[in-house]
């Protein structure tokens, strides 16, 4: 597995406005959401390719195809995703991280956004993603 750096890094906050109150308000942090969007990021800070709040329950869409997280998994408190050089190179991540006993939230898949990532959740609890972004690369 060849990481080529930390794409990118999210908390996954508890109270929402509370966050925002921190990271936008008190930080003065350039996140914003999109239309129709409640996850506020941001491609603009420095020595970040991305950093974002986003919603447990977009978490658990992400990873489980529902807005509720699993009973029977430790709730996460952030999500970091590790960059590799292409959408190939996910899957054989994946791979690899299953040969080593590691078990996949799911597997290599292809998002709407361009994004090609497969997610296992650390034993602290956090969502680790192996993506591949063709806009990081650019």
């Amino acid at each position: 597995m060849d990481i080529e750096f930390i794409a990118g890094i999210a908390v996954i906050p508890t109270d929402p406005r509370r966050s925002r109150e921190l990271f936008v308000d008190a930080l003065g942090l350039p996140l914003a959401a999109s239309p129709g969007s409640d996850y506020f990021h941001s491609e603009r800070i420095e020595g970040s390719k991305h950093f974002g709040a986003w919603l447990l329950s977009q978490a658990a869409q992400a990873c489980f195809g529902t807005p509720d997280w699993p009973e029977d998994r430790t709730v996460p408190q952030m999500s970091l995703e590790f960059e590799v050089h292409d959408a190939e190179a996910v899957g054989s991540a994946a791979e690899e991280l299953r040969q080593r006993g590691f078990t996949l939230l799911h597997d290599r898949r292809d998002e709407a956004w361009g994004q090609t990532v497969a997610r296992l959740q650390s034993h602290e609890g956090s969502i680790i993603g192996i993506s591949f972004a063709p806009s990081l690369h650019a």
